[in-house]
């Protein structure tokens, strides 16, 4: 397994927002979350250091999957919650390998990178980051049943006509340790609206469980957190508060920030380090586009550990020094999506290899663990 080091860079009312979609033009993009496309945005970075190889031991969790896309623990024996993208189901994973269908998303829309996404476990029910027809939308479910019986129940929309395209549909939502919700979601290939405020498009932001906007957000009555991004697809925390997000550039570099109620990131007048200049907020790391397309991200202990698609690797980054990062596996599993702690003090990433991107292998897709001393 080959390490690499990379150096550090220069450096309450419910909201929907159907109205701000439709302001918004949604142009199909020329890239990919791979992070092909055109030549038109970039900055200087230092060059990657090659370090030493290293053994680490890892497990097949499950295999068999079509297109994983989240994955989120119920518990702490090794039961999880994951969404398919392409067919919109939900499955219960249980210890064993062993899944079943806990059941379909109904009205979700599958096309190039939208379809069932995110997964969010909060006060027992399941939410859920979807692509419909009218939009990406988050949902509520109340869990019916139990461990080895869990069905889907009524769903109660939380945020709807999110800005949708066939690429750049973010996806990814997560609850803070503040208990609020957070929702990344893409430009949607309408560069100019993650400059704009009135828009959700290219933008994290951050309601109450019910969808309502909190007090205290940056802009008000707004549920926008940060602005000016590109396609964040992994949001974490550290045991400080700091917030940490992976987002893919357009060909040049893809980024890691640290999150702030109300600060720009940039996106589409900067790509990568080179905007502070300019009153925007430069990302603590960046990666070409073909050594990462970073999608999900966790917080686990003192370190950041980052999935990437095309660079088909977890990056592992120092929350006390986070212009520094480690690569492992790179090439050996393929196109990873996301990673979450496991059990027993142990990493799991996921595996994407049979979204049609990827060049599929036996198994493929599949959940891995590794022993989290193995990574360190």
């Amino acid at each position: 397994m080959d390490t690499t080091r990379t150096t550090r860079s220069p450096r309450t009312t419910r909201w929907t927002a159907l109205g701000l979609a439709a302001a918004a033009a949604l142009v199909l993009s020329a890239c990919s979350d791979d992070g092909t496309g055109d030549p038109d945005v970039g900055s200087g970075g230092a060059p990657a250091r090659t370090g030493s190889a290293t053994a680490a031991a890892t497990t097949d969790v499950v295999t068999g999957l079509e297109a994983p896309w989240s994955v989120v623990p119920v518990g702490d024996r090794g039961d999880a919650f994951i969404s398919e993208r392409d067919s919109a189901r939900v499955l219960e994973l249980r210890p064993g390998g062993s899944t079943r269908e806990v059941g379909t998303v109904p009205g979700v829309r599958h096309g190039g990178e939208g379809g069932l996404l995110g997964l969010a476990l909060h006060d027992g029910d399941l939410f859920v980051y979807s692509t419909a027809d009218d939009g990406n939308r988050v949902q509520r479910f109340t869990l019916t049943g139990g461990t080895g019986t869990y069905r889907l129940g009524d769903a109660t929309t939380v945020l709807d006509g999110l800005p949708r395209n066939t690429f750049h549909d973010g996806g990814r939502i997560a609850f803070g340790p503040d208990g609020m919700l957070y929702v990344s979601v893409g430009d949607a290939g309408n560069r100019p609206a993650a400059q704009d405020r009135a828009s959700l498009a290219g933008k994290i932001l951050r309601v109450t469980p019910d969808g309502a906007v909190p007090e205290d957000n940056p802009f008000p009555g707004s549920p926008v957190w940060s602005l000016g991004h590109r396609n964040v697809q992994g949001m974490g925390w550290a045991a400080d508060g700091t917030m940490f997000a992976a987002e893919f550039g357009q060909d040049a570099w893809d980024e890691l920030n640290v999150i702030e109620p109300g600060q720009d990131h940039g996106w589409p007048e900067v790509e990568g380090v080179g905007g502070e200049a300019r009153g925007f907020v430069d990302p603590v790391q960046q990666w070409s586009t073909d050594d990462a397309s970073p999608s999900g991200l966790t917080v686990i202990g003192d370190t950041v550990y980052v999935a990437n698609l095309k660079g088909a690797s977890v990056r592992a980054v120092p929350v006390s020094d986070p212009g520094t990062s480690t690569v492992f596996f790179a090439g050996e599993f393929g196109r990873i999506r996301t990673v979450l702690a496991g059990p027993d003090d142990t990493l799991w990433f996921v595996t994407n290899n049979t979204d049609g991107r990827g060049d599929p292998r036996e198994g493929d897709d599949r959940i891995v663990s590794v022993p989290l001393t193995d990574l360190r």
